[in-house]
């Protein structure tokens, strides 16, 4: 309805139910749990694909054949040499800044390096997407070294996307079996819908700027604490649990106290998150693996006692509750995890940004004005009280 003034009055907080704009890319299904990248289940597609495929399915429209996935594996390749002033700005901010801080400069600078970053095109906005995608392993895999006081592993790598994370990251050769897991973590992180970060990208992209700015904005929205980093908190409070006996209590203490349980609820999800079902399995092996197996055993612990609690209400273990354990499980220092879930929703950023060029339009949505309607009489400040 419009009020006296013309202005329209719908009004829905945080554009909270408001449909935006329209993908054919992925879709969650709260009731359902069901998460679904180009009609494909994530379940399916974690037991049978990759990440480079589910990069090329997000961004094409299709699970690639053989030729097309050699040629999209060429290009990752040919496109993932880092620059060494985005070493050197790595280097510099150390661990002095928070990690998302440092991953958002070095995306922005990589445009400086390209001269043909403002062609608006959707064919050159595809090739600045595979380069930015190309190089987060590297960018990240430094990124994490740095925050471990340790040197940024230069020698190239030819492994998989998340091998060559790994690489990077720890300085070794992952086995198959890690591999499989962060693999499978960042197909999980690829796409969710229209999220904060989401919308932020889509908004950057729909000025005709270009996918360098749209990936500054949306890393920048997932450095937000109410968006990324559940995973890092999710994780402490596990780890200051400490063992299952002491689960109910130290619980109990946070409800009276009416603090949030991290990892647990969604604002889509109201039954158990897909994503977190795959996860935990992972979580069970790998804790044990590294010798850590009282972080999960803890930690399923504490799912029992919430989901007692208040699976009735629709309260379940979200994605951010298993992966946590898992990377630090791995050897990854908590403050790489939010870095990591953009590593994988790169894909997912550039798939949807790229879609919404092709029928663009510019977000100008309104505000509800609430203020004073006047008109006020002007009081020089020599009158002022």
């Amino acid at each position: 309805m419009e009020g006296s003034s013309g202005q329209n009055n719908t009004y829905a907080k945080g554009l909270e139910g408001v449909i935006a704009a329209e993908t054919e890319i992925g879709f969650v299904d709260g009731q359902e749990g069901r998460l679904v990248y180009r009609g494909y289940d994530i379940t399916t597609l974690c037991d049978n694909s990759n990440y480079e495929e589910v990069s090329y399915l997000l961004n094409y429209g299709k699970l690639p054949n053989r030729k097309e996935m050699n040629d999209y594996l060429e290009k990752m390749k040919a496109n993932s040499e880092i620059p060494e002033s985005t070493y050197e700005i790595i280097e510099k901010f150390g661990r002095k800044t928070h990690p998302m801080v440092t991953l958002r400069t070095v995306i922005s600078n990589l445009a400086s390096y390209d001269p043909q970053e403002s062609d608006s095109s959707i064919e050159n906005q595809r090739r600045i997407a595979i380069s930015i995608t190309a190089k987060m392993p590297a960018i990240v895999g430094a990124i994490h070294r740095t925050i471990q006081g340790k040197d940024i592993i230069k020698t190239k790598s030819e492994l998989s996307y998340a091998g060559n994370f790994l690489y990077y990251a720890l300085g070794r050769n992952p086995d198959s079996v890690e591999t499989k897991i962060m693999d499978t973590a960042l197909m999980l992180h690829a796409d969710h819908g229209m999220n904060a970060s989401t919308f932020s990208s889509l908004v950057t992209i729909s000025t005709l700027a270009d996918i360098y700015s749209a990936t500054t904005s949306a890393i920048s929205t997932l450095k937000g604490p109410l968006h990324g980093g559940a995973n890092e908190r999710a994780l402490k409070m596990i780890m200051d649990i400490g063992s299952p006996d002491r689960a109910g209590p130290y619980l109990e203490a946070m409800v009276a106290r009416k603090e949030k349980i991290m990892g647990f609820g969604h604002r889509v999800y109201k039954v158990y998150d897909p994503r977190a079902k795959i996860l935990k399995k992972y979580a069970a092996y790998i804790s044990e693996k590294s010798e850590k197996k009282n972080i999960f055993e803890t930690a399923n612990k504490v799912e029992e006692i919430m989901i007692n609690k208040l699976g009735e209400k629709g309260i379940f273990p979200n994605v951010d509750f298993y992966s946590g354990m898992i990377y630090y499980s791995m050897g990854l220092s908590p403050e790489i995890f939010t870095p990591i879930f953009a590593l994988g929703r790169i894909s997912g950023w550039t798939a949807r940004s790229l879609e919404y060029l092709q029928s663009n339009k510019l977000f100008r949505p309104k505000a509800l004005y609430v203020g004073e309607k006047g008109p006020k009489s002007y009081i020089s400040i020599q009158e002022r009280q």
